[in-house]
């Protein structure tokens, strides 16, 4: 093939790629001497039935990528079209691709691997923040620079919200990367650029593909719809089960259980590159055991957790509950008792990661379903649950609503790789979980809340737990309410009984509570302030006693679970409110206060840890100085 001198404005220096229809040359802009990368299709080797539609798809490139300014997307400078080619000139990255860096190293390091798919992330996240997905996300399309930067090429199949080129019901993609949806011949959207994100991740980790197929486009399309990948853990030993999770939600066969955006994909695989990371060289410094650094547990917890006398392990007969769940054989003595967990996960590489964190600290059982782990419970006491929210059978809420109600003080925690707000609100006003923790988890974060978990479990073992309202209290009910629009409602389920005060603010509620002791506050907080989140969680640090029941109409998942982990909220209310629920949470609040009264120790799982960052700001330090002066009439916590 002869060279060409010029194409467009710019002279031709040398070949250095080819596709199916195109020519890849390094050229030069001589305007300004910038080199370029000049895509060329030379019209001549199109057949006339094809020549239209290929000549628009490639216009459509250099408009969907000139549409992108990014650092991690190859820049377009200009479409050409003359009677002979078509030509897009487009920045030079000067390097090799992905493909390349799989031929030289099938399996690169950890931290490699993070620096081309977390940068592949944040372009994607760009790209479709402006609605343009890519849907040809492979190896070859992802280059990598002289100085390790990642740059994405070839929007050649990428898909324009605003156009309707790509509905054709072409099954377009290369078939080794390609998502389900695009093997149907369906829409695709972002989550379809996720998918093959995740197969470039499985390659990277495995050094080989989820889907290889048995050589032939159809054979591979095939697995992708009907075949579960195999973990990448079964190829490569330090990789952990977190990193299972994470790849495997990337490449989920429905869209709505994958990821739903790049970001949430980028973080995830961050957080499970680093407990690779971790769990590597935990292994180099002791190769013979399971590094797992033990929980930190108060002092007078763990005198008071000694000191409580646990079922013999041969007065519980748990042959009869192999069917239901497993675990190690409980063997607790006198002088420290081992706590029970119980894990519940659909996803058996959830509930490996977890025993091997967790099962030289506590006696761990494991079930695979709610309906499982209920008839467990039914059996048997533990001192914590931590359960997955979307299992079939029965939802992880309804799991841990029927817990509380079986075994109060049985400590509950919600693990979760959803964010769905209505499950989540649930979780707190049917199952008062304790913390939710999300997937994949950070180990030490997850070690640390499971520490402070158990420590109250076991103390809490033996406390009885009265759940029903007095019919009259000292306490008073406070109202926060700055439009006064539940004022006269709450006075109408409550005042005859209760008394009921009523301020607009928060900072006015602190006033008040320094003369008058207070049981429950309702508060209506709208989508959230700074301040509001800031004083609830400082609230809770210094009176956990105090009961907050909170009306918002926030719709940030993100937003209520920092509310539940660090304010412990007792109840959520979305507004316009249903007042017979209302009426019923603050009942449920009352009661619970009693019970605080009568058996002080309960406050323990309402106590949350102290943050000194929030604690030493100029917020946190006014706020801190009017709330250690509030009246309490619960003895332990004056």
């Amino acid at each position: 093939m002869t060279l060409p001198e010029k194409i467009g404005k710019y002279t031709v220096e040398r070949v250095i790629g080819r596709g199916g229809m195109s020519v890849v040359y390094q050229g030069r802009d001589p305007e300004i001497q910038r080199a370029v990368a000049l895509k060329v299709i030379e019209k001549a080797l199109l057949d006339d039935s094809e020549r239209a539609i290929v000549l628009a798809r490639f216009k459509y490139e250099a408009q969907a990528a000139g549409a992108l300014l990014h650092p991690r997307i190859v820049t377009v400078f200009e479409y050409g079209e003359d009677e002979t080619s078509a030509y897009i000139a487009m920045e030079l990255v000067r390097g090799d691709s992905v493909h390349e860096l799989l031929l030289r190293e099938p399996q690169p390091a950890l931290e490699k691997i993070r620096d081309v798919i977390v940068p592949l992330l944040d372009a994607l996240e760009y790209s479709h923040a402006q609605g343009v997905t890519h849907r040809d996300i492979k190896p070859s399309n992802i280059l990598i620079g002289p100085s390790g930067e990642i740059k994405v090429s070839d929007f050649g199949i990428a898909r324009i919200e605003s156009s309707a080129l790509t509905q054709y019901g072409l099954v377009v993609g290369t078939p080794f990367y390609m998502s389900p949806e695009q093997c149907m011949g369906e829409d695709t959207d972002a989550r379809t650029d996720i998918f093959s994100a995740g197969v470039i991740g499985y390659e990277l980790l495995t050094g080989r593909r989820p889907f290889p197929g048995k050589g032939s486009n159809a054979s591979v399309m095939r697995e992708v719809l009907d075949t579960t990948a195999r973990n990448p853990s079964e190829f490569s030993p330090h990789l952990t089960g977190q990193m299972d999770y994470v790849i495997q939600k990337a490449l989920a066969k429905k869209v709505e259980d994958r990821y739903q955006s790049a970001r949430e994909f980028s973080d995830d695989f961050r957080l499970a590159v680093d407990d690779c990371l971790r769990g590597a060289a935990a292994r180099q410094s002791a190769p013979t055991t399971i590094e797992s650094p033990q929980p930190v547990i108060a002092a007078d917890m763990l005198k008071m957790a000694r000191n409580i006398r646990l079922p013999a392990a041969d007065s519980l007969d748990f042959s009869e509950a192999a069917p239901v769940a497993s675990g190690d054989q409980l063997a607790p003595t006198p002088e420290a008792p081992k706590a029970r967990v119980l894990f519940v996960d659909d996803e058996e590489r959830i509930l490996n990661a977890l025993k091997s964190i967790f099962r030289n600290q506590y006696h761990v059982f494991t079930a695979t379903s709610g309906d499982q782990a209920f008839e467990f419970l039914k059996r048997f006491r533990v001192h914590l649950i931590v359960s997955d929210q979307r299992m079939p059978g029965m939802l992880g809420v309804e799991l841990l609503r029927r817990a509380k109600e079986l075994s109060p003080t049985t400590v509950r925690i919600l693990l979760t790789g959803y964010s769905d707000l209505a499950s989540i609100v649930g979780s707190i006003n049917e199952g008062e979980v304790y913390r939710f923790i999300n997937k994949p988890w950070n180990n030490q974060d997850i070690q640390a809340v499971l520490a402070e978990a158990v420590a109250i479990g076991i103390e809490l073992a033996d406390t009885p737990v009265s759940a029903a309202a007095p019919e009259k209290m000292e306490e008073a009910i406070l109202v926060v309410d700055p439009g006064s629009s539940y004022r006269r409602a709450i006075n109408e389920l409550f005042g005859d009984t209760y008394h009921v005060e009523h301020v607009t603010s928060l900072a006015e509620a602190f006033t008040v509570m320094q003369s008058r002791a207070v049981a429950v506050i309702i508060a209506d907080i709208g989508a959230a302030q700074a301040d509001d989140t800031a004083a609830f969680k400082l609230l809770k640090q210094e009176h956990p006693e105090i009961l907050s029941i909170v009306l918002t109409d926030a719709s940030d998942s993100e937003l209520v679970i920092d509310l539940i982990n660090q304010a412990q909220i007792f109840r959520f209310l979305n507004k316009p409110v249903n007042y017979k629920l209302l009426k019923s949470h603050t009942q449920a609040a009352l009661g619970r206060y009693h019970a605080f009264k009568q058996a002080p120790a309960l406050v323990r799982q309402h106590q949350v840890s102290a943050t000194d960052r929030l604690r030493s700001s100029n917020l946190g330090r006014s706020l801190l100085d009017r709330i250690k002066r509030l009246r309490s009439f619960i003895p332990l916590l004056r």
